[in-house]
């Protein structure tokens, strides 16, 4: 199975947002050397949660500091820019790191009202034409001349660059058959709400045409994963990420607990049981369990690649958790 790493650049309690992004770097250059697939940044604004608003500065450094792993964006939330500058944008990228740059979109803002605002300039944010920007985007990436009057009278630059590769993110399944029909990547993210099915991964099969940024249809799955040597460790790292979803649920977005003041943290009844629910989008065991299961889903839906994404608080567990599951899975 091809593993995949994705990161939020998380700010757990008694880290800097500096250090969060240092730990990117230091999780790129091991997925390097234990060969995953690709490392993605996601895209957050208006959180003390996460360090990653800029992926697409983040993933320069990470090319940067690596060799074969591949490095994108997942993803960059399409409403916020032009198609023109989005090009661009990967375009250099690519030609700093051919043949390894991933260009991921979303449409999702990425961050509440208030920076969705701020990010217009106190406009109305364009939610209508998601797709529209992304087959311009595409067009001006692959130095293409768009149909539209706002873009067909001038150029993205640099030209004539190696493209790369284009995928389409989504949690929900509308997105399936719009990234089959354009020729990109389908990535899906499970640990959002956990409705992954094989009819939304056939669909988007099913309408696959091959296009200049892939070949063939191209598939990974987002999990949230805390696993370690034992069932009983990867629970002592995987509480304080139950009780950050808990209380972001409840609108209070603070940062990641350590694990021992996770243990003490009051819970009533009722949280235990939504804590419990969430393990359906948040997978915790020994590696080996954690290895079987995304095997079995893979047979199961359909996939080429598992992406992982980990919270534990220290970068020592987090760095683990990817050791471990390399040495089940490569």
């Amino acid at each position: 199975m091809k593993l995949s790493i994705l990161d939020q650049a998380p700010i757990t309690k008694g880290n800097t947002a500096a250090d969060a992004l240092k730990k990117a770097e230091e999780l790129a250059v091991l997925g390097d050397q234990l060969g995953y697939e690709r490392m993605w940044m996601a895209e957050h604004h208006g959180t003390s949660a996460y360090a990653s608003s800029a992926p697409e500065i983040t993933a320069a450094h990470l090319a940067a500091k690596t060799k074969n792993i591949r490095i994108g964006t997942g993803g960059v939330m399409m409403m916020h820019y032009s198609p023109l500058k989005l090009a661009e944008v990967f375009k250099t990228l690519s030609a700093f790191a051919p043949g390894r740059i991933d260009f991921g979109m979303g449409r999702a803002p990425g961050g509440d009202q208030f920076s969705i605002y701020a990010l217009s300039e106190g406009r109305t944010p364009m939610v209508h034409n998601m797709y529209e920007k992304f087959d311009t985007a595409l067009q001006l990436i692959n130095d293409e001349v768009p149909s539209s009057d706002l873009y067909n009278r001038t150029i993205a630059t640099p030209s004539n660059i190696t493209l790369p590769e284009s995928w389409l993110l989504g949690s929900s399944g509308n997105s399936a058959v719009e990234a089959g029909r354009r020729g990109a990547g389908y990535s899906f993210a499970q640990f959002f709400n956990g409705q992954l099915s094989k009819e939304i991964l056939d669909a988007y099969k099913n309408n696959f045409e091959a296009s200049p940024f892939m070949e063939k249809s191209e598939i990974n799955v987002s999990y949230m994963v805390t696993a370690a040597e034992t069932a009983e460790e990867a629970e002592f790292e995987a509480k304080p990420q139950d009780i950050w979803r808990l209380q972001f649920m409840k609108g209070r977005s603070g940062q990641v607990l350590t694990p021992e003041e996770a243990q003490d943290f009051p819970l009533t009844e009722m949280d235990r049981m939504k804590i419990q629910e969430g393990r359906k989008l948040h997978l915790v065991g020994s590696a080996k369990e954690i290895a079987k299961r995304l095997q079995e889903e893979q047979i199961q839906y359909g996939f080429d690649e598992a992406m992982i994404c980990s919270i534990p608080h220290s970068q020592k567990a987090r760095l683990n958790v990817y050791k471990l599951l390399a040495e089940e899975l490569f």
